[in-house]
């Protein structure tokens, strides 16, 4: 007896329900703790299937994570709109709510504190790790530099805090579903905004 929904869908579009399921179950659990077992039955699908597709659970988290980097690099470099200025960290926070609202376990998937300490998965999600570290470098560095500020720790400091926060913002976002991507950019404004000088 076939698996329903197995029929009738095209190679792409299969792979697509495939990562759909597969970045919130790796988002949830981390790559340690899932399985392709769970995967491939939430996904209505065997788990041969699954191995057919991306031949093993790494080659599954390897497409996985080159999905949500991809849409991540894409939405922090696209703002840019006030860059230099506080209101380019709300511009960033907006345009990855927007980004991810399909797969808002992306950014546990990325920083996923069980991958393996070396091998393709590893390096994968290091080199996304680090083109949004440098972005978010940059931008502090401008932000810092046109309030007169040079000091490299200031710098590192602010670094530092901007990912922990986005880290923040998106676990809370996760446990808060009924939020959508203007609910948590309205937030977003209204809560660093209230943290600013009076």
């Amino acid at each position: 007896m076939s698996r329903a929904g197995t029929k009738g869908v095209s190679r792409a579009e299969r792979e697509q329900q495939i990562l759909a399921v597969a970045i919130e179950e790796f988002g949830r659990r981390g790559h340690a703790r899932a399985s392709v077992a769970d995967i491939a039955a939430r996904a209505g699908i065997s788990k041969p299937l699954v191995y057919g597709y991306f031949d093993s659970k790494d080659g599954l988290y390897l497409a996985c994570l080159h999905h949500v980097g991809r849409l991540l690099v894409d939405a922090v470099a696209a703002a840019r709109t006030h860059e230099g200025s506080p209101r380019h960290a709300l511009d960033t926070l907006a345009a990855v709510f927007t980004a991810i609202d399909g797969c808002r376990y992306a950014w546990s998937l990325l920083y996923d504190p069980t991958l393996p300490p070396a091998g393709p998965v590893h390096d994968t999600a290091h080199h996304y790790r680090g083109r949004l570290a440098g972005m978010g470098a940059a931008g502090s560095a401008r932000l810092l530099a046109a309030a007169g500020h040079r000091d490299p720790l200031d710098h590192a400091f602010l670094d530092h805090l901007w990912q922990y926060t986005v880290t923040a913002v998106m676990r809370w976002w996760i446990d808060h579903p009924e939020q959508s991507p203007a609910d948590m950019a309205a937030r977003s404004a209204r809560v660093l905004g209230a943290l600013g000088p009076r």
